[in-house]
């Protein structure tokens, strides 16, 4: 099983929450491995994060670089830090045999992008964020990540008045590109991923979801350089499900990489909770199965116990539940997938594109609009077939909820 679940942990949520929200920034979980913002404490983070890893027996985890690593006054001594704990992290993967599934740089908390980090108005900032990204890919290959991930937090608008729409996009697009070329140039082979969110914290991101996402990569020849990694809360934001998120991935094969978690749908904002629901784990890993498998990828568990889950306990049941629930998805999906009945009514719905002249004429791009007319004229009204929506969930809820 673990070449299809090839399970993650994350470096923020686990080693660096705190239970902090907004309406209580103190936070409620004190850990004795985050008592200092400092190069020391990083030290020490590194060896909390592999015990737990093994632990739990995951063998791949991620990180952004300012979670693994304090920033300094300047790019250099950032960069300095940064290396002192990379040391530790390639002597702990070298030693424990946990590798690295991606790295992200942290382009969204300080002051100096909340105007944005690529589409930043002021050339100095974008320098700056472009600076970040470099060492973080060159950190990346260092330590065999297999992925490189970017969010574009901060890479969108609070207000169109002041924002040039088009000059941003083109601007983002131009950042895209020099980091595609750059991973190039170093030898970086890992896949290159862009995780989509609609908003928060601006008040509108360029990389909306999948299909926006997707659309700006072939709209700026970046098709073939990057994939996505979805991440199901983000998909509820954008007002649609994990599901849609990964099908809209899949039907494109872009499917990269998958942020683990749920959201709680009530709310309107990012609760990165842990993964525990059946039928959207036995959806998603019918779709990598279907794709043959997500490596390079993983499943990363995005994903923060509660403001009042206080215990070290409660990280780890929250892991396993995640990891019990994928497993339990990935069985009912291939059972799903052995049964066949639920592909071959699917497939029997479109059957007539590649059965009837005039369904293969069409689907080839060959048939005109004239033609088109002509044959419902001489056909006639079609005969009406039901969708069977309530077929379908019967089916798919019997491999789901009881496997």
């Amino acid at each position: 099983m673990k070449d299809w679940l090839r399970f993650a942990v994350c470096y923020w949520h686990t080693w660096r929450g705190n239970g902090a929200d907004i309406f209580g920034l103190a936070g409620t979980q004190e850990r004795p491995w985050d008592t200092s913002d400092t190069l020391e404490g990083a030290l020490e983070r590194v060896d909390v994060h592999f015990e737990f890893c093994q632990k739990l027996g995951v063998e791949l985890y991620c990180f952004h670089d300012r979670d693994a690593a304090p920033e300094g006054a300047t790019i250099a001594e950032s960069e300095r830090i940064f290396d002192q704990v990379v040391d530790k992290l390639a002597a702990k993967q070298k030693e424990t045999g946990i590798s690295l599934l991606w790295a992200t740089p942290q382009l969204f908390s300080h002051a100096r992008y909340m105007n944005g980090a690529a589409t930043n108005p002021d050339p100095a900032v974008v320098c700056h964020a472009a600076a970040q990204v470099k060492k973080c890919l060159d950190v990346a290959k260092r330590l065999g990540g297999e992925n490189f991930v970017l969010w574009g937090g901060r890479d969108g608008y609070q207000c169109l008045l002041n924002t040039d729409y088009k000059q941003e996009l083109t601007n983002y697009a131009a950042f895209l590109r020099a980091t595609a070329d750059y991973a190039k140039e170093i030898g970086f082979t890992g896949q290159l991923l862009l995780e989509p969110k609609p908003r928060e914290p601006m008040a509108h991101q360029y990389n909306f979801d999948s299909e926006t996402t997707l659309g700006f990569l072939d709209h700026h020849g970046l098709i073939d350089q990057y994939a996505l990694n979805l991440e199901a809360n983000h998909g509820t934001l954008a007002g649609h499900s994990g599901e849609h998120e990964v099908e809209a991935a899949v039907s494109r094969g872009k499917l990269g990489s998958i942020d683990a978690n749920r959201n709680e749908t009530l709310l309107g904002w990012d609760t990165d909770m842990f993964p525990t629901d059946p039928a959207l784990s036995t959806y998603i890993m019918k779709r990598v199965i279907d794709q043959g498998g997500l490596e390079p990828g993983g499943l990363n568990f995005d994903a923060k116990v509660r403001r009042e889950s206080s215990d070290v306990e409660d990280l780890f049941i929250g892991h396993i539940n995640g990891m019990d629930n994928y497993a339990r998805g990935l069985r009912a999906a291939a059972k799903l997938i052995a049964d066949g009945t639920l592909d071959s009514m699917r497939n029997g719905r479109y059957s007539a594109f590649s059965k009837t002249p005039i369904g293969k004429r069409f689907t080839a791009g060959k048939a005109s609009l004239t033609e088109l007319a002509a044959h419902a004229v001489s056909n006639g009204e079609p005969k009406q077939a039901s969708g069977q929506q309530e077929k379908y969930e019967s089916i798919f809820n019997a491999f789901a909820y009881r496997g």
